[in-house]
């Protein structure tokens, strides 16, 4: 009993042991779980990077759709555009035609037609202006009723007739009147035919303008053609009567300063009729190369005083003493070459030797140079003479 208990102690005692020791089950149970845990974990992270792709995904295919429209919105403005701009120009054609024809109302209405649809239409403003111009020109056939000086209205909220009343004074010519009456206008209503209002204002500003100048009011003409401009651009009567008024005053700032810039400037507009009221620009101009003549002839510069009494000259006959001073200048500048006489040929005597010359050809006068006599005398030409029996 005793080995028998003894026996079973040991494996009593290592029990225990055997009890630390985990089985496989115990093993395999433990596995499962930590890979249930950690697919429980995997899964919504797949399920968050799987909506983020679609999500990707989708919003490219909305890019795509957003700029495949943009893109189809684009080429149907642009297309549509093109057909404006082609119906647009022919109604630039066919203004052009009505222009030459004389038909400025048709025209006009196709013009601001353009306009309307296209403020930047090439061409369509400036001949905008030109028909307004054109067709506020006075004809052989004039309105029902023109009065030579007619009288200013005084009810301005009648806008049709003040509309006619600047008409009437524009074929009057009364352009400052006529100006008076189209503020009146445009201040009670800007957008009251505007285009028409605009090509009268022009016409009026522009006639204006060339009338100061004419009149010797360089700068007010200056001022008047500057504000027509805004309106249209200028004929070419218009530019060369302003670009002269103005070189007219760049010269006349010279005047009594320096004789020499004034004559020079003057001259560029000698005969062109322009002046100030008081003098012509010829005037001025012989006026100042007098005085630049005088000045050069008191340097002894002969010959450009000559040249300056002769511009003087070209602009209007001199005085006498000017006369006098330029047929002196012309003298100094041109003095007379003496006269030669007649050349005398030295003929060899008899027993004298040969006079050699300087000239190849043996012709011309002896230089003071010495001669060198030839170590061989020449014979004489002359026969000795036999003496008499």
């Amino acid at each position: 009993m005793s080995e028998t208990n003894d026996n079973h102690q040991p494996t009593e005692a290592t029990q225990p042991n055997k009890a630390q020791t985990p089985s496989p089950e115990e093993e395999t149970g433990g596995t499962t779980q930590e890979t249930k845990s950690a697919t429980k974990q995997k899964k919504p992270r797949r399920f968050l990077r799987f909506l983020l792709n679609v999500l990707i995904f989708l919003l490219i295919i909305g890019l795509g759709i957003f700029g495949g429209y943009q893109s189809g919105i684009g080429i149907r403005e642009r297309t549509q555009e093109s057909l404006i701009n082609q119906q647009l120009g022919d109604q630039f054609s066919r203004a052009l035609v009505d222009i030459q024809f004389g038909n400025y109302d048709a025209a006009r209405q196709r013009l601001e037609y353009i306009i309307e649809k296209n403020p930047s239409f090439p061409g369509a403003m400036e001949k905008l202006t030109e028909v307004m111009v054109l067709s506020s020109i006075p004809t052989a056939t004039p309105y029902v009723f023109v009065s030579p000086t007619p009288e200013l209205i005084v009810d301005d909220t009648n806008y049709e007739a003040l509309l006619a009343q600047a008409k009437q004074l524009i074929a009057a010519g009364q352009w400052q009147n006529a100006m008076v009456v189209l503020d009146t206008l445009r201040q009670k209503d800007p957008a009251f035919h505007t285009v028409e209002v605009d090509g009268m204002y022009y016409f009026a500003l522009r006639n204006l303008g060339v009338d100061f100048i004419k009149a010797g009011n360089l700068e007010g003409g200056i001022y008047e053609l500057t504000l027509a401009e805004r309106f249209g651009p200028l004929d070419n009567t218009a530019h060369i009567l302003r670009d002269n008024a103005r070189f007219y005053i760049t010269a006349a700032s010279f005047w009594e300063i320096d004789w020499r810039l004034a004559s020079e400037y003057f001259s560029q507009l000698n005969g062109s009729g322009i002046w100030d009221g008081t003098m012509t620009a010829t005037e001025r101009y012989k006026i100042a190369a007098i005085n630049y003549g005088d000045q050069l002839y008191a340097e002894e510069r002969f010959c450009e005083a000559y040249q300056q009494y002769m511009g003087a000259e070209s602009a209007g006959p001199l005085d006498e003493q000017t006369q006098g001073r330029a047929h002196q200048a012309y003298l100094a500048c041109y003095p007379p070459t003496a006269t030669l006489g007649p050349t005398v040929q030295a003929t060899a005597t008899t027993g004298s030797p040969a006079i050699p010359t300087n000239t190849p050809d043996g012709g011309g006068a002896p230089t003071n140079t010495p001669e060198t006599p030839s170590p061989t005398p020449v014979p004489p030409t002359a026969t000795p003479e036999t003496p008499s029996p």
